[in-house]
């Protein structure tokens, strides 16, 4: 059974991340729409070496997304799949399927733009920023990940990559490396106090 305070995290990536349309599941037609938004984001047009990096990417990540979580093969994840697929996870993280370890690295190389090993605040929020959340929270987000210190390397963000999945404790820093989990995915539209 998955608490509800994890149920919460994952249903931000699914809303916030995968579907992109806003249908309610993700399909193949939210990853195609994710690399056009990506790209645009970063400024690789069709037919740049990049461009078709994203793109080759995304398909990796969702061939093995729908392979592991489409468990009746509709060719769509609902959200009650999707949540059943990383409770898996949770079990073991050590046994990551290959898409999720791809996706783990796909995000930070999308973060670091500077392309130094490490994300700092202005690349992290600028990119959920891209992804419509509020750049002020995911600088707080950011600052709670990061723990203090200005910049977070590929070994420690594929730490806090697994405490967000797999965590119950609502203090560990690898909640917030999607941004705010809590705030996005608040009905009420306005950030948590303090």
């Amino acid at each position: 059974m998955v608490s509800d305070f994890r149920k919460k995290k994952l249903l931000h990536v699914f809303n916030a991340f995968f579907d992109t349309n806003k249908s309610g599941s993700i399909d193949k037609k939210d990853f195609e729409l994710a690399v056009q938004k990506i790209s645009e984001f970063r400024g690789y047009k069709p037919g740049d070496a990049k461009y078709k990096n994203v793109e080759d990417t995304l398909m990796k990540i969702w061939d093995g997304l729908q392979s592991r979580a489409d468990s009746n093969n509709d060719g769509e994840i609902s959200q009650d799949e999707w949540i059943e697929m990383w409770d898996q996870f949770a079990q073991n993280p050590s046994a990551a399927a290959n898409w999720q370890s791809l996706y783990c690295k796909f995000i930070f190389e999308l973060e670091d733009a500077a392309n130094d090993g490490a994300i700092d605040v202005e690349e992290f929020s600028s990119v959920y920023e891209s992804f419509g959340l509020d750049k002020q929270e995911s600088i707080e987000a950011f600052q709670k990940m990061a723990k203090g210190k200005e910049t977070v390397s590929f070994e420690e963000f594929q730490q806090l990559w697994k405490e967000y999945f797999v965590t119950e404790d609502q203090d560990a820093p690898g909640n917030f490396i999607f941004g705010c989990y809590i705030c996005s995915g608040s009905k009420h539209g306005h950030s948590h106090s303090h």
